[in-house]
Formats: C-alpha cells, sequence, structure tokens
C-alpha cells in the first residue's frame, strides 16, 4: 500500500489501489486502506489526547501528602493541594476511602472537591483550627469568597464534630483566651461546614453533611448555583439550618433530604440592596425542629420568583412553610405546589412586620399561591424526643390556625390558597385559653410589628383552621378545614381583609351545626359553594 505523505491524504501510487467495502447508511462505498488506517490511527490518538486531558483533571489527595488517618491535620495540605489545582487551570481533588481531619480550607475557582464513598472530610474540633471566610462570624470548614465554577460533588460524608468544638469553645471562652459572646450559653461565632460568598457556577451534588457546630451550609449571594442529592444529618448542636439560601440569584435545590435542628430550607436577605430570586426548590423531603421550609427570618431585600414544588415536610416543630419578612424586604411572586406536611406543628404562617427597618419602610408581601398542600398537625409536640427540641413556648394557647397577618396600613396582599386540605386535631378548650368574637377580644389582638415573627406569638387566636388580618385580594378555593375534636373557634376568622373570595369551602368538625366563616372589619367578602 501506499506510504502517507502527510499523514492526512495518500500519496501517488503506481500499483493498484486496495479498497475494504464498508457499509454506512445502508449504502455500500469504497474507500481507500491506507486512509481508512489513517483516520482511524487519529481518531485513537484523539481519544487518548483527550483522556489523558480529563485524567489530568482529576488529582488524587494522598499525591499533596493528605492523610487520611483521621488524626493528621490535613489544613495547610489540603489548602496547598487546593492552590495548585487552582494554578494549574483547574480540576477535581479527589479523596478516596478514609477520614480526613482539617481545619478551615479556601476553596479557588475551578477547583472541585470530590468525595468518593467512604471518604470523610472531618472537622477539627479546635475552635483555633478556623478562620473566617468574608467577615467576622463567617467561620467555614469549605468556604470561598468570589470564586467562579467550583463544586463539592461525590457520595462521601462532611463531618463536622460540631458538638465538641461548640463545647471546646465555651471552655476556651470561659478560661478567657477567646473572646465571644455566649447567648443562652451557646457561643455567637461557631464554624459552618460550608460558606460560599459572591461565588458564581456553582454546582454542589450527592455529598453528606452532618454535625455542623453552626447553620450547615451557607450560599450567600451566589449566581448559577444546582445543589442536588445531598443528604444533611445535623442535630449536633443549636441553630443547625439545614440549608440557608442568601440573597442568591438562578438558585435550585433539588432531590435532597434534610434532617436538622432549625430551619430546614430557608431562604434569607441579610442586604436590602440584593434579594433571592429565581429559585427552585423542588422534590425534596424536610425534617426541623424549627420551620420546615422558611422565608426569613431576616428579610432586608427580599424574595422573588420562588417556586417550591413537590416537597415533604414532617415531624417539625414550627411551620411547614413560612413566608416573613419583618425587615423591610420585598416579597413577590412566590408559588408553592404540592408540599406534603405531616406531624408538624403550623401549616402555613404569612407575615408582615417591623423589626430592623429603621428608617426604611416597611416590608412588602404580594402575589403568593400556595396549592395542592396537605398538612396533618398532631396535638402533641411534633419534635418530641429530639436532642435539641424546640422551646414550650406562647403558652397558653390552643392549637394555632394557619395564619396571613400583615400591618396595620401594610396589607398582605393577592394570596390564593388553592386545592388544600388541612387536618387539625381540634379540641380548643376556653378554659385553658380563649378568644372570643366580641369587638373588643378581636381588637385586643396586638401588632407585635417588632417581635420575631412566629405563628403562635399571638398566643390564642379567634380560629381553629385559618386566621387573616390585614390582607387584600385573598382567594380560598377548595380549601378543606378538617378537625377531629370539637372546637370553640370557627374554622375561619376574616379580620380588616379587604376583598375576600372564598368558593368550594369545607369545614368538617364533630358536631356540627355551627357558623364556620366570622368576618370582622373586613369588606368584600364573597362566599361561593
Amino acid at each position: 500500500s501506499a506510504s502517507a505523505g502527510n499523514g492526512l491524504l495518500p500519496r501517488a501510487h503506481h500499483g493498484p489501489v486496495i479498497y475494504r467495502i464498508t457499509e454506512t447508511n445502508n449504502y455500500y462505498t469504497k474507500q481507500p486502506k491506507t486512509m481508512r488506517t489513517t483516520k482511524t490511527f487519529l481518531f485513537s490518538l484523539l481519544l487518548v489526547i483527550f483522556a489523558t486531558v480529563a485524567q489530568a483533571k482529576d488529582y488524587n489527595a494522598s499525591f499533596f501528602g493528605i492523610k487520611s488517618n483521621g488524626t493528621t491535620l490535613n489544613t495547610t495540605s489540603i489548602q496547598g493541594a487546593i492552590d495548585y489545582i487552582h494554578s494549574q487551570g483547574g480540576g477535581r481533588l479527589v479523596f478516596y476511602v478514609g477520614r480526613y481531619l482539617t481545619g478551615t480550607v479556601h476553596l479557588k475557582s475551578n477547583v472541585t472537591i470530590h468525595l468518593n464513598e467512604g471518604a470523610v472530610i472531618v472537622g477539627s474540633t479546635n475552635p483555633y483550627d478556623y478562620d473566617t471566610v468574608f467577615n467576622r462570624g463567617s467561620q467555614a470548614l469549605i468556604g470561598a469568597f468570589q470564586c467562579e465554577n467550583i463544586g463539592i460533588t461525590g457520595k462521601g460524608v462532611i463531618d463536622g464534630q460540631g458538638r465538641a468544638m461548640s463545647y471546646n469553645r465555651i471552655d476556651l471562652i470561659q478560661k478567657g483566651l477567646i473572646k465571644d459572646e455566649l447567648k443562652y450559653d451557646r457561643p455567637e461565632i461557631r464554624p459552618t461546614l460550608v460558606y460560599f460568598r459572591e461565588c458564581k457556577d456553582v454546582n454542589v451534588d450527592g455529598i453528606m453533611l452532618k454535625n455542623s457546630a453552626f447553620w450547615v451550609q451557607i450560599y450567600d449571594q451566589c449566581d448559577r448555583m444546582t445543589v442536588n442529592n445531598i443528604t444533611v444529618d445535623s442535630k449536633a448542636y443549636w441553630n443547625n439550618d439545614g440549608l440557608d439560601i442568601v440573597d442568591c440569584r438562578n438558585f435550585k435545590l433539588t432531590n435532597s433530604f434534610i434532617d436538622a435542628t432549625d430551619d430546614a430550607i430557608c431562604l434569607k436577605s441579610h442586604d436590602h440592596r440584593q434579594m433571592c430570586e429565581n429559585v427552585e426548590i423542588r422534590n425534596n423531603v424536610a425534617r426541623s425542629s424549627a420551620s420546615g421550609i422558611k422565608f426569613g427570618t431576616v428579610s432586608a431585600g427580599g424574595y422573588k420568583n420562588v417556586k417550591i414544588v413537590n416537597n415533604k415536610v414532617y415531624d417539625t416543630y414550627r411551620s411547614a412553610i413560612t413566608i416573613a419578612t419583618p425587615d423591610g424586604g420585598h416579597i413577590e411572586n412566590i408559588l408553592v405546589d404540592s408540599l406534603y406536611a405531616y406531624n408538624t406543628g403550623n401549616a402555613i404562617y404569612l407575615r408582615i412586620g417591623k423589626r430592623w427597618t429603621g428608617e426604611r419602610p416597611v416590608g412588602t408581601m404580594k402575589g403568593i399561591t400556595i396549592q395542592n398542600m396537605y398538612c396533618e398537625i398532631p396535638q402533641a409536640k411534633p419534635d418530641k424526643g429530639y436532642d435539641y427540641e424546640g422551646p414550650i413556648e406562647d403558652l397558653p394557647r390552643n392549637i394555632s390556625p394557619a395564619s396571613i397577618v400583615g400591618l396595620e396600613g401594610h396589607d398582605i396582599t393577592d394570596v390564593t390558597l388553592r386545592n388544600i386540605e388541612l387536618v387539625y386535631p381540634g379540641g380548643g378548650n376556653p378554659n385553658y385559653a380563649y378568644r372570643g368574637l366580641k369587638p373588643k377580644d378581636l381588637d385586643s389582638i396586638p401588632e407585635m410589628a417588632a417581635a420575631y415573627p412566629e405563628f403562635s406569638q399571638f398566643k390564642e387566636l379567634p380560629a381553629w383552621g385559618l386566621y387573616v388580618r390585614h390582607a387584600k385580594n385573598l382567594t380560598l378555593d377548595n380549601v378543606t378545614l378538617k378537625a377531629e375534636a370539637r372546637d370553640y373557634r370557627p374554622a375561619i376568622v376574616l379580620q380588616q381583609v379587604d376583598g375576600a373570595l372564598l368558593e368550594n369551602m369545607k369545614y368538617i368538625e364533630p358536631g356540627g351545626g355551627k357558623k364556620q366563616v366570622f368576618v370582622y372589619k373586613s369588606t368584600d367578602v364573597i362566599q361561593k359553594k
């Protein structure tokens, strides 16, 4: 056969050309054997090059002297590995089976930490091994600031050993070696497991996060971020928010399980110049000693275009869904669809407050749709038995209803509750706690503008199913309220509501025969069967 001249085309050939018949799309074509051989070689070469490039982007943690024995402090080695991979244009730092002890490490752009199954990054229990990510108080085990194209992936675990770390910090504070405020006997400054601030194109996938000393993971002013298929098991200490989305844009949380001793899935807004926008929370399961899914508490800027679809909440002390703006934030265009909640202290709480606004205007809330929801409220404390239960507070009161409560002059507007069933224990006892329907009873419900926004803050409310005050353009469509025992209160009280449509409503209560909707100081309330 002919020898190759330029490696791409055969040179002039003086003998017979050998052809091989090939089949392509049912047509037979002739191809010179030399050309076919050259193309095969080039294709194989490209595969080798691509495989080499792909392999070059994976770096074995052990190459950098990172030890997997669980006792060697690897902070410097891990940071050196991250810095090196960043300097080479990026790649994955891969951890294999073992326990890797470390203090704070800082991710850099184009670097991903990948934890294979059996790999555990273990947080040091020495408070001196942690430093700040962004500013005072933002300590973390893994931090990143103003980075792009970063991630934490794999089937491994990040274990913060948060209880032991917190106890050691308390010890140092009491000895006077560390200056820190002890509020409720808890250190103010405690490390999270993950804190990413002002990062773009972030991927967190597959990992388990457990035993944080503080909020488990904070994503603050990040853009284009996905969190998928993670597990959070963090009941080690107080204030263990499962996941905090702070002033982020284009954020997706999907297919995850979160069990935490504070709000499980929490959107926050810390900066009045920023907001959470274009956020999707889908196909997650949450359990919490506080709220299941919550907007706030801090809500300086606000939340816009948020979809919360097909999630489950269980064994949760406070509300299945809380949407609150006590700090001047603006909330608009929120969809909660297919939320299923079992054994939770409250179903729905929407609230405008005036807490830390100062000279800034009071916040706003409009365009809220909650639909296709089922919720069961127990008589007993729903988080009983967990190490850090929610506090027994705001008593005496009977079981609280779902509530939509604005402020005088600041209505919550355009709220739709559609295709919802809320099941209550009923049995409200007027001899234990009482709120009547007379003007003096209803007018005495305090505004509590500066209070921490919580469904139980007003103590006894005059309805067992739904209480609405300071709202405008309310729609209740195909809502079923069920009490398993007779309650002295009506199912619904509308107080100072401007425009409400109640259609296809069902009220189920043993004994029956009483009026289930009470309207007070409200206008344009229409009830349809």
